[in-house]
Formats: C-alpha cells, sequence, structure tokens
C-alpha cells in the first residue's frame, strides 16, 4: 500500500465532479489522494440543486455526455447508499404561449434524433402532471430521464465507496505543482506539504483556471453566479423539475449580464428549490435583492400555489464556465501527467459520471465511452497566444 504521501493519481477537488473521478479510477485499482481546500461538497457542489438532465441540452458533444451520464446514474442508484436520493422524477418544460411551443417542437425534433425521449403535453392535460400549474400555459414536453440527486452526498457516497483506494487530504490547498526535469507532473505542494503521484486531475471547479496557472498553462474558466431559494417543507407540490422554455437559451448564453428564468422543483424532504439565476460578477457573494425577487416572481407565475409559501432560506454558488459551454476533460499534451476535469458549468452533478469514466480511462489506456476531443483542455491555447 502507497505511503501517505504518495499514490497513483492526486485529484484535486472534493466536489461531485472530483469524487467521480476518485470513484472510478478506484474502481480500477488505482490509489487515489483527493486534496481539497475546504470540505467535501464545499464548492459548487454545495450550491447545486442535483440536476441530472438532458432536456436542456442541444444536439452535440455535451447532449452525447448527458446521455451516457445519465445511464450511469442510474446504475450507481442502485450502488450507491440511499442518502444520495436518486429520484427519475422526469423534467417539464412549459411555454407561455403558441410561438414558445413551436419552439419547443422544433428543440424536442432535434432532440430526439440525438437519442433523447419526449413527448408533447398539451395544455389541457399539464395538470395529469403538475396539478398546481398555472392554468394560462399553452403547453409542455415531458422528459423522463431527467433525474435529481442531492449533490453533497452524492459526492460523499461516491468518495466513500473506494474504501482504503481513496485518501481524503481536506482543509489543504495546493499551493503548486511539482514536476520532473522534463516538466512531467510529479505531484503538487499543498499548505500541508508534497503530495507525490504521477499523474494530477485538476477537479477544482470554478477554481479550475488557477489550477492550471500553477502548471503554467491557460485555462480560462470563469465563475458564474446563481441563486436558489428555499421555502419551507411542502407536501409534494411540485412532482417534477419544471422549467419555462426561456431557461434552455440563459444556459446556452454567454452573456454577463443578469439572466433569470422560472426552473421549480421539489424535493424528497419537502422543500421546493426555486431557480435559476445567471451572471458573471467574479466571485462577488452579495446578496441580491433583484434577483431573489426575479425568481419568486417567476416561481408563482408557474405554481400560484407558492405565493401563499414562505421561503426560509436562500443561497448562491458559482458555476465554472468555459466560453464555448463545453467542459475541459481529459490530458493536457502542453504538461505530461496534468488532466483536466473541469468547466461544466451548471452541468456537472449530472455529467460527474462519464467525466469520471472519461478520466479514468485517460489514466489506465482504455477507451474512452466517446470521443473527447470536443473536450480537449488546450482548445483556448490560441485564444491565449
Amino acid at each position: 500500500m502507497p505511503t501517505r504521501n504518495t499514490s497513483d493519481v492526486i485529484v484535486v477537488g472534493a466536489g461531485v465532479v472530483g469524487a467521480a473521478c476518485a470513484h472510478y479510477a478506484a474502481r480500477t485499482g488505482l490509489s487515489v489522494t483527493v486534496v481539497d481546500r475546504g470540505p467535501v461538497a464545499g464548492g459548487t457542489t454545495g450550491a447545486g440543486e442535483g440536476n441530472l438532465l438532458v432536456s436542456d441540452k442541444e444536439p452535440g458533444p455535451e447532449l452525447e455526455l448527458a446521455l451516457i451520464a445519465t445511464a450511469l446514474w442510474r446504475e450507481l442508484s442502485e450502488t450507491l447508499p440511499p442518502q444520495v436520493e436518486y429520484e427519475a422524477k422526469g423534467g417539464l418544460v412549459v411555454a407561455s404561449d403558441e410561438p414558445g411551443m413551436c419552439a419547443l417542437r422544433a428543440f424536442a425534433a432535434r432532440q430526439e434524433k440525438a437519442g433523447v425521449t419526449s413527448r408533447e403535453v398539451p395544455a389541457d392535460r399539464l395538470h395529469d402532471l403538475e396539478p398546481h400549474l398555472a392554468p394560462t400555459l399553452a403547453g409542455g414536453f415531458h422528459y423522463p430521464q431527467d433525474a435529481q440527486v442531492m449533490p453533497a452526498h452524492a459526492a460523499a457516497q461516491l468518495l466513500r465507496s473506494g474504501g482504503g483506494r481513496i485518501r481524503l487530504r481536506l482543509g489543504e490547498e495546493v499551493t503548486g505543482l511539482l514536476t520532473g526535469s522534463a516538466g512531467e507532473i510529479r505531484g503538487v505542494r499543498t499548505t500541508a506539504g508534497e503530495i507525490h503521484a504521477p499523474y494530477v486531475v485538476n477537479a477544482a471547479g470554478t477554481w479550475g483556471g488557477a489550477l492550471a496557472a500553477l502548471a503554467g498553462v491557460h485555462l480560462p474558466v470563469l465563475p458564474r453566479r446563481g441563486f436558489v431559494l428555499v421555502t419551507e417543507p411542502l407536501p409534494r407540490v411540485v412532482r417534477h423539475k419544471v422549467y419555462a422554455a426561456d431557461y434552455v437559451a440563459d444556459v446556452a448564453s454567454g452573456s454577463a449580464a443578469l439572466q433569470t428564468s422560472a426552473v421549480v422543483e421539489g424535493t424528497p424532504a419537502g422543500p421546493v428549490l426555486i431557480g435559476a439565476s445567471r451572471e458573471r460578477v467574479g466571485f462577488d457573494r452579495t446578496l441580491s435583492t433583484e434577483v431573489l425577487s426575479r425568481l419568486a416572481a417567476g416561481a408563482t407565475a408557474l405554481f400560484p400555489v407558492l405565493g401563499t409559501v414562505r421561503a426560509i432560506r436562500t443561497y448562491l454558488g458559482f458555476r465554472p464556465y468555459l466560453p464555448d459551454h463545453l467542459p475541459a476533460i481529459g490530458p493536457d499534451p502542453r504538461v505530461p501527467g496534468l488532466l483536466h476535469a473541469c468547466g461544466h458549468e451548471g452541468a456537472g452533478i449530472g455529467l460527474a459520471p462519464v467525466t469520471g469514466q472519461i478520466v479514468t480511462a485517460c489514466l489506465t489506456g482504455a477507451a474512452p465511452p466517446l470521443d473527447i476531443h470536443p473536450f480537449r483542455p488546450d482548445r483556448f491555447a490560441e485564444d491565449a497566444a
């Protein structure tokens, strides 16, 4: 067994993506050290709603990732403890008028060709799925493949599943990368000392760009702030993840300005989670009453019954955003032994298992589950130059 300061691979980041990388690497017999300057799920993961979505993704590389990940989450739900709270509840995307429905039909048709399952729900049948929806909506599309987990518990259970092959070093900030004479990775230097390994996985989320910079490479990860409102515990008022059609456009937008769209979902514990907002304001954690007002208005427009419900708390997080909306996954050819697994924006929880599989395949020489060229970490090098 390796010593405390030596392992086969070091994963920097104890969020759900780093946990999935560690989980799948440990399953192949590799010893893994997971390093984080905070606790497990202390960053973006702990501020997430736990969405596992295909409904919001255009056909292309990210949707390919999501379809594989959806199947992997189903497999994991059968082996991980129930605290993960996997719920295959499906998603419902609704439109307020007929032009919106036409756009949803076209979007769903493109997705169907890529392997997504959905069905149109006319306005007079929406209440079969969601009895408390506003009566003025024009219709929607139901996505049975959408699901949800409790993200912090999911990260913790993925790490625990590795047993002795996964070691945690929490409360240690990585301050440098150790390299050999040819520039190859030899480990990391932390605030508590050195850890040695021939591979380092950058799963540092919104700080992924800063970790890449320690290796002397450019990866333009930026934080994109979002707020969530949490209601008092309720009976199951909202059965699915329900969101307005404009949410899809907001996810795909590269704007730095504030964007809000109505996203409402219930949880097994009772509270309803209300989102979603997006804005690039650095790591500013200032509470925004404007955002909270917009979220509340959007939620009550979809579900008028929520107008009489108390919001008991709010929280915010930072999505790790890359300019082309695709994560960086796989080896960095500029630094032998450095791999990246970051930049998933708001889809990191959903895409975590397939990201872990890709990283593990790269570590072991196995074939990845799909073509990883679109996610190559050095694709921004020309922009930097």
